[in-house]
C-alpha cells in the first residue's frame, strides 16, 4: 500500500521541474507535501498518477510501476488534482455513479460506495442538484467523493481544501483523517495550519529538490536555532544581551517587543534573565517562540 518514489526526474525542456528527489508515503500516514508554487509539487503528484511520465527514476504505488502498469497502479490510487475537473451539467449522484463505473465498479456494489461516499462527505442534501449549481466547497466534496469512490489504498490530494468555508474545513479535515488510517495519503496544500493539524509527516520541496523530509513533530526550522521573545517596560539599551554567547540578532518588532535569534544548545532565557537583572534592563516579559510550520516553510524557502 505504499507509494514509493526512487530517483524521480522530470524535465521540460531545459528546465528540470523535478530533480531527482527519493521518498516513501506509507499505509496509515498522512504525509504533507508542501512547497512554493512551481516547486515540483504537482508534477510529482501527476507522475505517480500516471498523467505524466518520468524523465528518469520509477514510481511504484503499492508495488506496482506506474509507467509499465498504468492501468493497474491508477486501480490503487484516488486521486483529487488541484484543478478538480467536474462535469457541471451532471447530477452529483449521477457523476459519482460515472465515477465508479469507471473504475469497474457496478450493481449493488457501486450503489453501496455511492451511498457511502455521499454520507462521508456531506453531499445528502446536494445529491440531486447539478454539480455547476454547488457553491465551491461543495464542489470541492464531490471531488473528493471521486476519489474515494473505488476504496482505493492509496489518496493523492492536491490542495483539497481550496474552497471550504471554516466548518467545512473541519469536516473535510475529519474526514481525511478518518480516511487515512487504513491508507496512505499524500497532501499538499498551501494552508500550513492545515498541514499542521492534519499530517504525520512533512515533506518540502523547491525548484524539484527535497529541502526536508521529518515527522510534523520534529520539524525544525534550523537544528539548534531558538527564537526568543523578550518584552521591555520602557526603551532600553539592549546591547549587553547582543554579547551573550549563541546570540546572534535582535529583532524590534514593535516597539518594546524584540526577537532575540540564537544559535545555541543550552535554553539562553536563563542567560538572558541574568544579564536583564545585572543592567537593569526593564524586562516584563521573556519566552521561547511557539514553533510553526509556516517559519520552517519560509527559512527553508526564501531566495
Amino acid at each position: 500500500m505504499s507509494v514509493k518514489i526512487k530517483n524521480l526526474t522530470r524535465t521540460f525542456g531545459q528546465q528540470k521541474a523535478v530533480n531527482n528527489i527519493s521518498f516513501e508515503a506509507h499505509p496509515g500516514e498522512i504525509l504533507g507535501f508542501l512547497g512554493p508554487n512551481g516547486a515540483g509539487k504537482s508534477t510529482t503528484m501527476k507522475i505517480a498518477t500516471g498523467y505524466l511520465s518520468p524523465t528518469e527514476g520509477t514510481v511504484e504505488v503499492c508495488g506496482i510501476d506506474v509507467v509499465k502498469h498504468p492501468l493497474k497502479s491508477r486501480s490503487k490510487i484516488g486521486y483529487l488534482p488541484e484543478s478538480n475537473p467536474l462535469y457541471y451539467e451532471m447530477y452529483v449522484h449521477e457523476y459519482l455513479r460515472f465515477a465508479g463505473k469507471l473504475h469497474g465498479l457496478k450493481g449493488p456494489y457501486l450503489s453501496k460506495r455511492i451511498h457511502k461516499v455521499i454520507s462521508l462527505c456531506g453531499l445528502e442534501r446536494e445529491q440531486n442538484k447539478k454539480i455547476g449549481q454547488l457553491s465551491k466547497g461543495y464542489k470541492q466534496r464531490v471531488g473528493l467523493a471521486q476519489a474515494f469512490i473505488h476504496d482505493p489504498e492509496v489518496l493523492i490530494l492536491d490542495e483539497p481544501t481550496t474552497g471550504l468555508d471554516p466548518n467545512q474545513l473541519i469536516e473535510i479535515r475529519q474526514l481525511i483523517k478518518t480516511v487515512g488510517k487504513d491508507k496512505t495519503v499524500i497532501f499538499s496544500s498551501h494552508i500550513m495550519q492545515e498541514v499542521q493539524a492534519l499530517c504525520d509527516r512533512v515533506i518540502i520541496i523547491d525548484q524539484g529538490t527535497v529541502l526536508t523530509d521529518h515527522p510534523i513533530d520534529q520539524l525544525q526550522y534550523k537544528a539548534d536555532e531558538q527564537h526568543i521573545l523578550l518584552e521591555t517596560q520602557f526603551e532600553a539599551d539592549l546591547s549587553p544581551i547582543q554579547e551573550i554567547d549563541g546570540v546572534d540578532q535582535i529583532e524590534e518588532i514593535s516597539p518594546l517587543n524584540y526577537r532575540i535569534i540564537a544559535h545555541s544548545n543550552q535554553d539562553l532565557r536563563y542567560f538572558i534573565f541574568k544579564v536583564c537583572a545585572q543592567q537593569n534592563i526593564p524586562l516584563v516579559g521573556l519566552a521561547q517562540e511557539k514553533w510553526s510550520i509556516e517559519k520552517t516553510f519560509q527559512a527553508l524557502t526564501a531566495h
